[in-house]
Formats: C-alpha cells, structure tokens, sequence
C-alpha cells in the first residue's frame, strides 16, 4: 500500500487506529480457537481502523501451527487494510534479503519492523520493494529504551536522534516509518523536527496508558502521519462471549477520539 493510499484511507475513515493483533493463546476465551478469535476481533474492528500489526512473537511460538494462523489471518485482513509484521527483524545481507522476502512475498505483509542498530544494511533489504514498508524502531515506549535510546551522545544529540537522522536517507518517506512510543509523547515534538514528513508508528496508548490526544497533538503532520496503535486493551476489553463486541466498543471509542483531529 503506498503513501497516497495510506492517507486516503485515515482521511476516509477519519481514524488512524491500527488494532494490534498480540493473540495470548493464554488469554482466549475457553474452547475458542486463536483463528477464529482474530477473525472475530478484525470483524469486529474493521470500520473503525486502518492498520493491523501481528506480533509474530505469538504466532511463532506455535511453530508450523502458528504460520499457518499468520498467514490465514493476514489473508483475512484482505487488502483494504494496511497490514504490519511486527517481527523487529535486524540482520545483514543474505539474511536480511530472505526476511523481506518471508513477509513481503509470502505472507503479503505491507510492511516490517525493524531494528536499525546494525546499519544501513539490515534496513536496505525491506526497501527494495514497491509499495512495502520498513518501519525502523527509533523511541520505544518500552522502560528499557533509557538504555540506550535517549543517552546523549558527545555531539550532545541523543541516540534515536542519530538513528532518525541518518536512517531517514536510506529510504524516503514514502517507504520508511518509525517507531515512536506513545508514553513518550513529548518527545514527537522532537522527533518531527527531524522527519516532519515520515509516518510514525505509535504504540504505547490503551493498556500502556499513552494519551492519545497528546500523541495527536505533538505527532501528526499535515497528512496526518500516524499509526496509532492499541493491542490489550482492545483485544482483551472483555473475556467473555461478548469479547467482539467490547472489543469494536474499544476500538470505536479510539477512532471517534482521533475523529476530532482529522478533518
């Protein structure tokens, strides 16, 4: 999905909610299949998002089974939805070119995770290809990205300061996002004076307790520019048989919220 398209859709739909698919085999409700579960929860959220993100950490714990879910889940999702394998990949050359391969080509995936801190060559693999995403992890909203994320360096610049800086000339900003946790939302102020023009992906609102309005206020451009992603609270907003149902609750309540912002 390129650039133009992405946008149409959050202005369309008045929502750049993305509904993070992180499916706790553990947290299910009983006798109810992960499959069906997703497919229930995308059913449920469709019309009130733009973007889904599995996290393949819970699919790949499954082996082949899991694949196979991904992949049924992905194809599910269809096409009218800009799709995200969030998979934090970050090697080099060979292997870099077989991991773009894996979610580009066979699952169909629009776009990849990515971890930046081995170079330009554990990124370039993901842009080779038309149309396709990198979405490279700049400020996470994790605690542990104080150790490394926000240290100042000697040029007095901090390291996902240096990260947005030099990787924003690998690709452009129709093929590259970054990651940018909501907890931090003061920081998107510092952030979009470095790529005012990229999207950024924005995990940390709902369960993580991220303020949305803040992340509207201090991230979005003039097309808008976010992906603002809520996985738990959706997903789990109930246990029960009515989990849909809480769950397009959840999701509508987000959409109406960022309704306010996009015109």
């Amino acid at each position: 999905m390129d650039i133009k398209t992405l946008v149409a859709k959050i202005r369309e739909r008045r929502s750049c909610l993305c509904v993070g698919l992180d499916t706790d085999p553990a947290k299910l409700p009983p006798g109810l299949k992960m499959l069906d579960f997703n497919k229930a929860i995308i059913d449920a959220t469709r019309d009130y998002c733009v973007a889904y993100k599995p996290n393949l950490a819970f699919y790949e714990c499954l082996g082949t089974e899991g694949w196979e879910i991904l992949s049924e889940t992905v194809d599910y999702i269809g096409h009218d939805h800009f799709t995200i394998a969030d998979a934090k990949r970050g090697d080099i050359g060979n292997t870099s070119d077989y991991y773009a391969k894996t979610f580009f080509d066979e699952f169909g995936f629009d776009s990849v995770t990515v971890a930046p801190y081995m170079g330009r060559d554990s990124v370039e693999s993901f842009l080779k290809y038309p149309g396709k995403w990198a979405i490279i992890l700049a400020l996470t909203s994790n605690s542990g990205a104080e150790d490394f994320e926000t240290l100042v360096t000697d040029s007095g610049k901090r390291v996902f300061e240096h990260v947005l800086e030099k990787s924003s000339g690998w690709g452009n900003a129709g093929n590259t996002m970054y990651v940018v946790g909501a907890t931090r939302a003061e920081m998107l102020a510092d952030v979009r004076k470095i790529v005012p023009h990229h999207f950024l992906l924005v995990p940390g609102v709902g369960a993580q307790g991220g303020s949305l309005s803040d992340v509207m206020k201090y991230g979005a451009n003039d097309q808008i520019g976010l992906l603002i992603n809520a996985s738990r609270s959706i997903l789990y907003a109930s246990q029960g048989k009515d989990f849909a149902q809480a769950a397009a609750s959840e999701a509508k309540k987000l959409a109406d919220e960022m309704a306010l912002y996009i015109a």
